[in-house]
This record gives structure tokens, C-alpha cells and sequence, in this order.
């Protein structure tokens, strides 16, 4: 199946392997991605998909210079026993936004750990702008992400993740389960942020201050690659004015982090979705122009 016909695209079908009677079969999805920079337009130049994942087509409206790009998982939630890998690289002076149509489910496990592996290669003079939707986790889920983004020096990345435990709209709480999250960013052999959090579910860990503290969100914003001057940190922190939660702002040797704790994946979006106008505005001169996926 063509997805665009500038590049050279090739989609597999996903494959479910045989599994114990009573078990839910999973999936083992890739995604591929580079994108090359060719007469002041991003381009996908390679794509190739594995079911569940998928790639919808290419938007470009803020010009030809910032390809936006939707990923798809069309199986409508990850299961434990599930394994996904997705690819993505920049060359020079390329620049794309990615994001998801719709919030991730991360359903409770038949006693498998579901995996998702991601691995972003970002070359000279490049950006990348990670925004995945919010991610639910279901209580009795057993998930583990790792995210490793590797820059040039020149390159910066800016991503966010947003994670909600349990369905709280229907009274549900992440009590039994596990969930973990490992994410580096590298210049050559230099660690310029390494993250681990860990959440196993228990509800003294849901209530403890050195968990969630009885909060059901939380969210992680980072921009790594450039100096980070600490008008821009304060900036940051100033435009910090939720109701329903935390937010703190950290100063990296080369980036910021914000973090939000709290109730409403909504508010954690707005305070970084205003950080992230702020960065674009100040260091890049150009305004924020929302995905239209989210709308």
C-alpha cells in the first residue's frame, strides 16, 4: 500500500503468533521512518509498517519546511505480549512533528509484559518534535517503554509524554500491575538526560508522596539539544498556572524538563502546549500550529 508516492513505502501485514489456548494473541509491530531534506521541503524519503502500526499521509500546514506526520496503532489498544519497535531518522536540517490521532490504551495483561521499543536518530541542524497523545494505562497492565533519542550536535528534540493510571472516570485505580518508562538522549558517547520511573501498582505507592500522591496523571515535556538560558526556565515556570495539579521546571546542561502531576491530562497538555509556544516563538520564530488530528 502506497502512503505517498514520493517515497518508497512498504507495508507488511502484522503478524500474531500461535499462543497457548486461553492467551490473547499479540502483535509484533514496526514502524520505519527517515525523513530527508531536499529544496527547503521535509520529505519522507523511506516508510515501511508493520500492523498493528501505521502511517497516515504527510500534512504540511505550516509549509513545506516541517513535515507533520500521525501514527496510527490500528488494533486499538496494546496487550500484554504485544512487541512494538519504531525507527525514526532525520537527515540534515529536516524537520518533522509526530503525534497520534487519539489517547493509547494500555490494557490489563494476561500475565505477559507488553513492549514498546523507540529509537530516534536526529543528524545536524535537525528537529524533531515527539507528541504523542496520552497514553491510559488500565489497572493490572504490565507495560515497559524505552525511548532513546541519539543527537547530533546542532539537533534539538522536543517531546512530551502524558500518562494517566487506571480509567478513573469509571472509578478504576492503577492497584495492580506494573509500568515502567526508560528514556535517554545522547550526543555521541555523552548522556545529556537519562530518566527511569517505575510504577508498580499498589495502592500505598498510588497515595505515597514519592508516588503519585493520590494523583491519577502524570506528564513529562522535555527539550534537549540547545542551551537552555534560566530567563527561558523561569518563563517556564511562570506559565505554570494549574489548579488540578504540580508542576515543576528543571534545567538540564543542555535543555529543560517540565513535569506535571495532577488530575487532568488536559491541564498537563495546556502547560506544556504553552511552553512549547513559548521555545517555538523565542528560539525558533515561528508560532505553534497544532496538529489537526487533535481537533
Amino acid at each position: 500500500m502506497v502512503l505517498q508516492q514520493s517515497a518508497a513505502t512498504i507495508l507488511t501485514q502484522g503478524s500474531r503468533p500461535d499462543s497457548p489456548a486461553g492467551d490473547t494473541p499479540s502483535w509484533q509491530g514496526r514502524l520505519e521512518l527517515h525523513y530527508d531534506w531536499q529544496e527547503g521541503a521535509t520529505r519522507i524519503g523511506h516508510s515501511q509498517a508493520q500492523a498493528p502500526l501505521k502511517l497516515q499521509r504527510p500534512f504540511y500546514p505550516e509549509g513545506p519546511a516541517v513535515c507533520h506526520t500521525v501514527m496510527l496503532h490500528t488494533a486499538g489498544g496494546i496487550v500484554g505480549g504485544d512487541r512494538l519497535v519504531v525507527t525514526i531518522q532525520l537527515a540534515p536540517q529536516a524537520q518533522a512533528l509526530v503525534t497520534t490521532p487519539a489517547a493509547s490504551k494500555i490494557y490489563r495483561s494476561n500475565g505477559r509484559e507488553a513492549q514498546q521499543a523507540i529509537h530516534l536518530k536526529l543528524a545536524a541542524q535537525t528537529r524533531l518534535e515527539w507528541f504523542p497523545q496520552e497514553a491510559i494505562i488500565f489497572n493490572q497492565a504490565l507495560y515497559r517503554q524505552t525511548l532513546r533519542v541519539d543527537l547530533a550536535p546542532t539537533a534539538e528534540w522536543l517531546g512530551w509524554e502524558i500518562h494517566r493510571f487506571g480509567r478513573t472516570a469509571r472509578g478504576e485505580a492503577f492497584v495492580a500491575g506494573d509500568w515502567r518508562s526508560h528514556t535517554e538522549v545522547w550526543q555521541g558517547d555523552r548522556p545529556l538526560w537519562l530518566d527511569r520511573q517505575w510504577l508498580p501498582g499498589d495502592p500505598t505507592r498510588l497515595h505515597s508522596p514519592h508516588g503519585l500522591a493520590g494523583f491519577p496523571v502524570i506528564g513529562t515535556f522535555a527539550w534537549v539539544g540547545p542551551v537552555v538560558t534560566p530567563e527561558l526556565v523561569a518563563t517556564a515556570r511562570h506559565l505554570w498556572s494549574g489548579t488540578r495539579g504540580e508542576g515543576g521546571v528543571t534545567r538540564l546542561p543542555l535543555g529543560l524538563v517540565c513535569r506535571y502531576r495532577g488530575h487532568s491530562s488536559t491541564e498537563a497538555r495546556q502547560w506544556f502546549t504553552a511552553v512549547w509556544q513559548m521555545i517555538r516563538q523565542t528560539s525558533w520564530q515561528r508560532p505553534v500550529c497544532l496538529p489537526r488530528v487533535w481537533s
